[in-house]
């Protein structure tokens, strides 16, 4: 197991590694920045840019300098546990043990997918440590109590703004007040490719350890 250090900046999460700062995006299918990622012995050689985004106009998007992005094609390979409250993230070749609620993962190109509980309905949504934020796209998502306006990014598609609101959802047992958006026309037309209804962000990580098993298709939460 290889430990390193999680810094949170304005709700985003960063590995930092041999000094440089990478972006924790399970919600990214492919990692890309400024150099390799060495991780448990393992060198990943990784592109320059994903969808014409850099790590330059990433660090402007979250307002904090960052090599790149690290995602699902170098995450998936490790067992990881990520530990927000102590700002630290262990990744592992080997299988970690951990007890907890754990909820089974499918995937989208490597996107894990998790269900939970919103108005009495199972929904398939991905999870993303790459997003501050939560989204459902769902006709009902403005009758929940209104969270305030939101800016966000994604690659290929640049800045957005979407109205939040305040969603109660369950996930195995846990229960949590979401602040979900909408994504807007092509990014919300992803999710109905892959079957899913939304996001979950990583604010179902804060105050609590978590273990995401991608390998034998967990994420546990403690």
């Amino acid at each position: 197991m290889q430990d390193f250090t999680l810094i949170t900046k304005e709700g985003h999460l960063f590995v930092n590694i041999d000094g440089y700062e990478w972006l924790l995006d399970t919600g990214a299918p492919t990692s890309f920045g400024t150099s390799q990622i060495a991780i448990e012995r393992q060198d990943f050689s990784i592109s320059t840019n994903y969808m014409g985004l850099t790590a330059e106009q990433l660090s402007e998007f979250v307002n904090h300098p960052t090599a790149g992005i690290m995602g699902a094609d170098v995450l998936n390979k490790f067992d990881i546990l990520i530990d927000i409250k102590n700002e630290r993230v262990s990744f592992s070749a080997e299988q970690i043990a951990l007890n907890g609620e754990v909820l089974k993962i499918t995937d989208f190109m490597g996107i894990p997918i998790i269900q939970a509980n919103i108005s009495g309905v199972d929904r398939r949504m991905f999870f993303d440590t790459g997003a501050q934020i939560s989204y459902f796209q769902d006709e009902s998502l403005d009758t929940y109590p209104p969270a305030g306006a939101f800016t966000d990014f994604y690659p290929g598609t640049g800045q957005f703004q979407t109205e939040t609101y305040w969603v109660n959802a369950t996930l195995g047992k846990i229960q949590y007040k979401l602040r979900c958006g909408s994504l807007p026309g092509l990014l919300g037309m992803t999710l109905m490719m892959a079957g899913t209804e939304g996001i979950i962000g990583n604010e179902i990580l804060q105050d609590r350890v978590a273990g995401y098993f991608p390998r034998r298709q967990e994420l546990v939460l403690v």
